[in-house]
């Protein structure tokens, strides 16, 4: 009996203020979207950073006298220089790219839908290069620091540095995402807060018989309380099914090229369900708390 009145209640101030119990829906909506966004940023560049580490080499590019002389490195400094490499610490791998290998390379890989590209590399000598894969990335500039002034190295490329940069805009853009949420957020809560004062004080005089007939503080106000979370979950499932919705119609749109080539990993369904997990709850509790707060000192009933 209690609990059917509670939800009557509840529906009842929710079509009273229907209006605003939109407008609160939808400002929770935009907050969570937002604020799933970032995570989903944040998804991506831990995503990316793992995905490229794990394909990082450190590329000692070699001189021209070492390219054109020596194609299989079974000379020196050519030699040397892969002995020392693989008695390095923590270096995996280390792969010898001869001149013709790495024009192949270029024609058959790199610029494979490229073929003007694929053509100019193909008349252009590239140097030969030692690639040397790392067990931890961040080992990477000892190579550098050790081996960028040895005799036959003409330049060393550490890929981590693009990684980086590529992290760093995703951070960018998670921080962004962020910044809009906390200001929706706040819009969130004055909507939140002016719907449970205009419901208490649409109601006053029911609570008031209620008090009067022995009904506790508490159960008076939760009805005030439900309402706010009942709207919260409501704007949860919106900015859910917008984040869903967004996967093929926006982010697969714009970055669908880049994912198909492999330069950045796919967001997957279970992102998706893994930031829904997240943003949900906190805009139930967001929502609950505000209600509450606004009872406790705002509503003396």
């Amino acid at each position: 009996m209690r609990a059917s009145f509670l939800f009557s209640e509840v529906f009842a101030g929710l079509r009273r203020n229907v209006t605003m119990t939109i407008a609160m829906i939808l400002t929770v909506a935009v907050s969570l979207t937002m604020l799933g966004g970032g995570l989903l940023a944040v998804r991506i560049a831990d995503k990316t950073e793992q995905y490229f580490l794990d394909r990082l080499e450190v590329r000692l590019y070699l001189t021209e006298d070492v390219s054109a002389n020596d194609p299989d490195c079974s000379l020196d400094p050519c030699k040397a220089l892969m002995a020392d490499l693989k008695a390095t610490r923590d270096v995996e791998s280390v792969q010898y790219l001869s001149r013709n290998d790495a024009v192949r390379e270029a024609k058959e890989k790199t610029f494979k839908d490229q073929p003007e590209l694929a053509k100019y590399v193909s008349e252009t000598p590239l140097p030969a290069s030692l690639r040397v894969k790392m067990k931890n990335a961040e080992l990477y500039p000892q190579i550098y620091e050790k081996f960028y002034q040895r005799p036959g190295v003409g330049m060393v490329r550490n890929d981590k540095d693009i990684v980086d940069r590529l992290v760093s805009l995703f951070d960018g853009l998670r921080n962004a995402a962020f910044g809009l949420a906390v200001l929706q957020a706040l819009a969130a809560l004055l909507l939140i807060a002016n719907m449970v004062q205009i419901a208490a004080f649409t109601r006053r005089t029911e609570v008031g018989i209620m008090r009067l007939v022995g009904a506790t503080r508490w159960y008076t106000q939760l009805p005030f309380l439900l309402e706010a979370v009942v709207a919260a979950l409501a704007g949860s499932l919106v900015a859910v099914v917008g984040l869903m919705l967004a996967r093929p119609l926006v982010i697969d749109r714009a970055l669908g090229d880049l994912f198909a080539s492999k330069v950045f990993p796919r967001i997957t369904g279970d992102d998706i369900a893994m930031v829904a997990l997240v943003i949900a709850p906190v805009g139930i509790v967001f929502a609950a708390l505000t209600a509450y707060g606004t009872l406790r000192y705002y509503v003396r009933e």
